[in-house]
């Protein structure tokens, strides 16, 4: 997300005078700004996070909602019972609801959404919670029984996630390119490659409720022109976005400028199912290699906290590990030697369109390059990083991407996944992480969680990310933190 030394001299004056007018000219429409645009708009069939930046809360909704603070509030049910051993929770579904099609919700459509997720031909990045579920039994239209086969203390988070929104039998196979949904929004058009609006859908259970009739998303991926759209006033609000001109933003008084926590990890992804990346001395290395501090400022202008495993500040359970692969070329150096490694060492990186991959990518080849190591850069595109590096082939050794999803510890349990970490005993950790309701007990389980992929290395950790938000001063509503990426158009008004 952001340069070093690149900051634009654009005038702060930048069009303020336009600004006030712009928002006065259209109180039931807003323009927001976007990095990265969606490969889709179906958060059951794709991985990447813009696509529930579009459609979740908006356009498809869960059971429950994920507020900014993290915590838990009804959404299409209205409320729900847990059995003492945390693995049958049953929900009370909100009546009245239709999909925009004019299709009904209920309990049998909770059924169909939760058993096409885990089933055979699910591409759901999520799979694996909805292939936990013993049963999903429907009691009558408005009641359904989810029996888990292990207790999940986080079973209601996740039913807030977009990979668990609802979709309707008959039009699910199209979502990907006209969801159906339940949400206050439908999707108007999508020029591709240039914006998407949503546009407030006639048949939403509650529509006096939508302020903002009319909402575009425009994608922006250059930190340049993300700069610009803001200060001439193109954009009314661009959440995420690159800070370089974070200075220029709260120096203009028709702006507000919002700096945000996150749950995200941006880390270094090691190819762990590759020689000589098997060697736990190579990925040590790797990590000692890296100065996080110098990474934070060339990837992140600064906005991030240096972490040593996968896990963020504020979560419950944290411990800090950033002292078990410290800045050390010297030790990585000999750790190389040790592992029988001739230098130079070649290695590919693959770095996606986000400037904090490209730009941090920048600052990690320098590092690497001190301890013998010449990595080799390939800038891809979304789709093919999808493709061929989360997906497909896996075609890499290094990665720098961020992980936006709060509780994911459960990746390094997939052997299968991108980067091919395979610990028994991690796994049997996880187990009884999962299976813990003893808060403290859990709590003090994930930090061994945390310290054991830590001592294995497993990625090279950078940080958490300090994400900002620059919107008109007049846009009220705006999320203050983000557990989930999501823009909550229902939040959003003009003051």
């Amino acid at each position: 997300m952001k340069r070093r030394d690149f900051a634009l001299t654009l005038p702060a004056v930048a069009t303020l005078a336009q600004l006030p007018a712009f928002a006065q000219s259209r109180r039931d429409a807003i323009v927001l700004g976007m990095t990265l645009e969606p490969p889709g708009l179906d958060p059951t069939a794709g991985a990447a996070s813009a696509i529930a930046e579009i459609v979740h809360y908006n356009v498809l909704e869960p059971l429950t909602k994920i507020n900014s603070d993290g915590s838990i509030s009804p959404l299409l049910a209205e409320r729900w019972e847990i059995s003492p051993d945390l693995r049958t929770v049953t929900f009370f579904l909100r009546k009245g609801v239709k999909f925009s099609n004019g299709e009904p919700f209920n309990a049998a459509t909770v059924k169909y959404a939760f058993e096409r997720a885990a089933g055979e031909k699910s591409t759901n990045k999520d799979k694996r919670t909805f292939a936990a579920m013993e049963s999903v039994r429907v009691i009558d239209d408005h009641t359904v029984v989810v029996i888990n086969k292990e207790p999940d203390p986080d079973f209601l988070f996740y039913m807030g996630q977009a990979t668990a929104v609802m979709v309707e039998p008959k039009s699910a196979a199209d979502n990907n390119t006209k969801p159906v949904g339940t949400g206050p929004y439908v999707l108007d058009s999508w020029a591709k490659g240039s914006s998407l609006t949503l546009k407030a859908s006639p048949t939403f259970r509650a529509p006096g409720s939508i302020r903002i009739k009319r909402a575009t998303f425009r994608f922006i991926s250059d930190p340049a022109a993300q700069v610009a759209a803001v200060l001439s006033g193109d954009v009314d609000a661009f959440p995420r976005v690159t800070p370089r001109g974070a200075a220029q933003f709260k120096a203009n008084s028709g702006l507000q400028t919002i700096v945000s926590g996150s749950r995200a990890k941006t880390v270094l992804a090691i190819n762990n199912a590759r020689k000589p990346l098997n060697d736990v001395r190579v990925r040590r290395a790797i990590s000692m290699a890296i100065d996080r501090k110098a990474v934070i400022s060339g990837a992140g202008d600064g906005f991030g906290v240096p972490i040593g495993s996968h896990y963020v500040p504020g979560a419950a359970g944290f411990v800090d590990t950033t002292g078990v692969n410290p800045y050390n070329p010297e030790k990585a150096r000999a750790l190389l030697k040790e592992a029988g490694i001739s230098t130079p060492l070649e290695l590919s990186l693959v770095l996606p369109p986000p400037p904090y991959a490209r730009q941090g990518g920048e600052v990690i080849v320098a590092q690497l390059a001190k301890i013998g190591i010449t990595a080799k850069v390939q800038n891809v595109e979304w789709a093919q990083w999808l493709a061929n590096t989360y997906g497909g082939p896996k075609n890499y050794d290094l990665t720098i991407v961020s992980h936006v999803e709060p509780f994911d510890l459960d990746n390094f349990t997939k052997p299968d996944y991108y980067w091919g970490y395979n610990n028994p005993k991690f796994n049997e950790l996880f187990s009884r992480i999962k299976t813990t309701a003893d808060v403290a007990e859990r709590n003090k389980l994930l930090g061994e969680a945390q310290k054991l992929l830590a001592d294995d290395a497993a990625l090279a950790w950078l940080y958490q990310p300090q994400w900002v938000t620059v919107a008109n001063r007049r846009v009220q509503g705006l999320w203050k933190d983000m557990p989930v990426f999501v823009n909550d158009l229902s939040a959003l008004s003009w003051g």
